[in-house]
């Protein structure tokens, strides 16, 4: 997509309200879907347009983040033949603070996706297919996610509803994915629920500031910051959380 359609796109999604996924389906048996088995995931980002009013990530922590996302989504399915999902990320907007009701700005996600047959070692399609998505479906969502959320969870869900979009294209083409009844049942099975289904995992969990430093919420690994996303305190200090070491600096 070219950068200034992307920017425009992007400007766009941040300031309307847009429809929002809903990912309650992870915690059931997926959907038969063809012979389909996920192979590798694999998340591309080169310099992606940031939109307006956006805090900035690291391209390690969309990777980690889509990357994960794909691997829960599509790693629920036990059929006999490898596909790929490969992403490149054309350009996000994570919601920064706004004012309620009178500005609130949202995230959004723009994304190339490729899925490619192992088997023929080609991509099923010419070109791949572009998405624009929002955060999941939450009350949090309508009324914009940058004074409830870190940019690490923003990513997460992005991600996730970014998954959810791929899910129902492949869907739609179905036939890319063989005929179910050829398998082997004694080596296939109908698949599984995802075990982080309804949950923020350890590496995009928040990092609250008590009395005897940055305590992780929800997890027991440091996230929250730890991707290189840079995050402004009360008081003027700019904290950057990398690995188990929180660097304060003034402002």
């Amino acid at each position: 997509m070219p950068r200034l359609t992307t920017f425009a796109a992007l400007a766009a999604a941040a300031l309307s309200v847009s429809a929002c996924a809903n990912t309650d389906d992870l915690a059931q048996v997926p959907e038969p879907m063809g012979r389909f088995l996920l192979g590798h995931t694999v998340t591309v980002v080169e310099e992606p347009e940031i939109g307006p009013f956006s805090r900035e990530a690291t391209d390690e922590a969309w990777e980690t983040a889509i990357n994960f996302a794909m691997e829960e989504r599509f790693g629920r399915w036990d059929g006999d033949k490898y596909f790929h999902i490969a992403t490149k990320v054309d350009g996000y907007a994570l919601a920064m603070i706004g004012v309620p009701v009178v500005f609130t700005p949202k995230s959004v996600l723009i994304a190339s996706v490729t899925i490619w047959d192992d088997e023929k070692g080609a991509p099923v399609t010419d070109d791949p297919k572009i998405f624009t998505v929002s955060e999941e479906l939450s009350p949090e969502a309508l009324i914009g996610t940058g004074l409830t959320k870190t940019a690490d969870e923003q990513m997460l869900s992005l991600a996730r509803s970014l998954a959810k979009s791929v899910q129902e294209y492949m869907m739609e083409n179905i036939a890319w994915f063989g005929d179910a009844s050829l398998m082997d049942p004694a080596t296939t099975s109908a698949g599984t629920p995802a075990a982080t289904a309804g949950t923020v995992p350890p590496q995009f969990a928040r990092v609250k500031e008590g009395a005897e430093g940055a305590v992780l919420e929800g997890g027991e690994e440091v996230g929250g910051t730890s991707s290189g996303v840079r995050s402004e305190t009360p008081g003027g200090v700019e904290t950057t959380t990398t690995g188990t070491t929180v660097v304060e600096s003034s402002s």
